[in-house]
């Protein structure tokens, strides 16, 4: 999926968070989303989402060739943020079947599957609520990757993640990244984001 910001401007009240934001997320790469805390780059990904509307200028969405309107957006790609919470009353079973109700596994993948990957087997019957943050982390990251979409949004992956978990989730990136367009909001570049193609530095934008 290619997606492209012309003349891209978000604020809230009175206050800009940033401005005039032109940049293209090619097809098939990895770009960076890079900032201090509090910067403007969860917003500019929610943007990019389309759980915000901008205040000023455009978001085009392309798919083999098609235009994709801004409202159906949100059938073709997965997010991870830590604004956006499981199911905790779920299980871990029930949290994989009510999520691939409303995407499709990536290839070659079913619930048995994508529960190995996440290296906690004895857990699938205990509801999130029991998890740790960092196993919470990598449910989240299990869902986004393991989901047959062509746009994957990360914000702060490694969030809760100790090294074994950041290794994981780099395991996660090499794995099945495939042929798709990914984003990362990061302001541990090296560690989140290092491999990405191209960075967008939001604070260049205010």
């Amino acid at each position: 999926m290619k997606i492209q910001l012309e003349q891209i401007g978000k604020k809230f009240n009175t206050e800009w968070i940033f401005r005039n934001v032109s940049f293209t997320f090619e097809d098939n790469t990895v770009s960076a989303i890079l900032g201090r805390n509090g910067s403007g780059k969860s917003t500019l990904v929610q943007v990019v989402s389309g759980n915000l509307h901008p205040t000023a200028g455009s978001v085009t969405y392309t798919l083999n060739g098609k235009i994709i309107p801004g409202d159906d957006i949100f059938r073709h790609l997965t997010m991870v943020a830590p604004y956006l919470e499981l199911i905790e009353d779920f299980t871990l079973q029930e949290m994989l079947r009510f999520h691939f109700s409303f995407k499709h596994y990536y290839p070659g993948y079913d619930s048995a599957s994508v529960t190995a990957l996440l290296e906690f087997p004895t857990m699938k019957h205990k509801q999130i609520r029991q998890f740790s943050s960092g196993m919470k982390q990598r449910v989240k990251l299990v869902l986004a990757f393991l989901s047959d979409v062509p746009l994957i949004l990360l914000d702060e992956p490694t969030m809760n993640l100790d090294k074994a978990g950041i290794d994981w989730y780099l395991g996660l990136v090499n794995n099945f990244r495939g042929n798709r367009t990914m984003i990362i909001c990061s302001n541990l570049h090296q560690t989140e984001s290092g491999f990405a193609s191209r960075a967008l530095e939001i604070e260049d934008y205010k």
